[in-house]
């Protein structure tokens, strides 16, 4: 039971060291790719969104894994993959 015990002291350690790891950065990150996951996947045409380069544009196109947004008055159209999208900026 003695050497039992002296595991125990030993690897406890370990696993509180995981546990505070795992809610502190696993689990944060999970949620965060899955929000950016749904809203990937429900985006639409007209929305606005906010590319990772800092463009901003509405989307006139979309299929699996690219859109085509409009960024300005003179209808300049950029054609980037969802993956480019850092967020909608229109609930």
């Amino acid at each position: 039971m003695n050497s039992m015990s002296a595991i125990l002291i030993n690897v406890l350690p370990f696993l509180v060291v995981f546990v505070i790891f795992y809610f502190l950065l696993i689990l944060p990150e999970k949620k965060r790719k899955k929000k950016y996951g749904n809203m990937i996947s429900e985006l639409k045409v007209n929305d606005e969104i906010m590319t990772r380069g800092g463009i901003i544009g509405k989307i006139v196109n979309i299929d699996d894994e690219n859109v085509v947004i409009e960024t300005s008055a003179a209808k300049t159209k950029i054609k980037l993959a969802k993956s480019g999208i850092s967020y909608k900026t229109n609930k």
